[in-house]
């Protein structure tokens, strides 16, 4: 591990960055902010508005975007201020991340701190990292053309993306820290491996609901007001439309693979019980036992209490940390 401290170190102060900008992201999402800055300049952009020249100049640019015209047309300039604050951090901490992954891989590539499979691994990286942005940047233009909202495949994406790129750095920083050279269970490496596909689809469901903000309606739990499937789930046509595009039927697909996910993670504790395990590996599925439920709750007050900001970022920040507690299930179980 000590010949790799700097490289580790580098790699978890990606990772801190991807997530500050979830946490960035989503406040930007739930306070309506990311359509404030119509245009993007990689390296101009970096300098906000020192002036109130330079203010008023960026505010007359967002009034030609649609969300001025047909959302935010009475906006006075001091509340223009506010959104733009979040997207501003949100981007400033992109160019931040990107400089602080190419400047010490550049150094460490020259120095040749790197095996060939680190060389790979980082390169997969970078282009991760790479496709972060451009995804980013794409989907901020789905909202500034006519609809005052970014579509919620694009915002799906851009969430997802950022889940995987950290998920990957924490692989290979665990290999890094800890090579593994336990026996493994190759039994509850491919149940984790099914229960990393169902959150990562529950995620990019939950950019869906935020997308759609099919968090506001039917605010109840465990029904849907007085019926377990509420008849708006089905108002679309064709009806696959319904559980993609229609807001109760994304929401209804979000709140049951919720419980799925439940289920499905005390069925994968219930077998853990049944082999000889670690304690390394015990507490793996315990902490990942813990999270979904502890997310579980969280989803549901943050349903029925009509998703307040607070509430619905701490739930977006538990569904990274479970997301990171199953690739770690997957490494210790993980066959040498």
């Amino acid at each position: 591990m000590n010949e790799n401290k700097a490289v580790i170190f580098w790699l978890l102060s990606g990772c801190f960055l991807i997530f500050t900008m979830v946490v960035i992201g989503g406040i930007t999402r739930l306070t309506h902010s990311g359509l404030s800055m119509v245009n993007w300049n990689l390296f101009m952009g970096v300098i906000p508005p020192l002036n109130n020249v330079q203010w008023q100049e960026t505010f007359e640019l967002y009034k030609t975007s649609p969300e001025y015209l047909k959302v935010n047309y009475n906006f006075t300039l001091n509340e223009f201020k506010s959104i733009f604050f979040w997207e501003y951090l949100h981007r400033l901490i992109g160019r931040v991340l990107g400089l602080v992954f190419i400047i010490p891989f550049i150094y460490f590539l020259t120095k040749k701190k790197f095996t060939k499979k680190l060389k790979i691994q980082s390169f997969i990286l970078f282009l991760m990292g790479a496709l972060q942005g451009a995804i980013g940047w794409w989907m901020v233009k789905s909202g500034l053309v006519d609809r005052p909202d970014v579509s919620h495949y694009r915002l799906a994406i851009h969430l997802i993306t950022a889940f995987l790129t950290c998920a990957y750095i924490i692989w290979v920083v665990l290999h890094l820290v800890s090579p593994n050279d336990s026996i493994g269970n190759s039994k509850l490496f491919r149940l984790n491996i099914v229960l990393f596909i169902l959150i990562v689809i529950q995620i990019i469901y939950g950019a869906f609901v935020a997308g759609l903000d099919a968090g506001i309606g039917f605010n109840t739990w465990p029904k849907m007001r007085e019926k377990w499937i509420a008849d708006a789930v089905f108002s679309l046509d064709p009806f696959w439309k319904n559980f993609t595009e229609g807001r109760f039927g994304v929401q209804f697909v979000h709140r049951t693979l919720a419980l799925i996910i439940v289920v499905y993670i005390l069925f994968v504790w219930i077998i853990g019980k049944n082999f000889i395990l670690t304690k390394t590996q015990k507490g793996a599925i315990t902490l990942s036992f813990l999270i979904v439920f502890l997310q579980t709750v969280l989803g549901i007050f943050t349903l029925i209490l009509e998703v307040p900001i607070s509430l619905a970022l701490i739930h977006q920040v538990v569904a990274f940390l479970l997301l990171l507690s199953v690739v770690y299930s997957l490494f210790v179980f993980k066959k040498s």
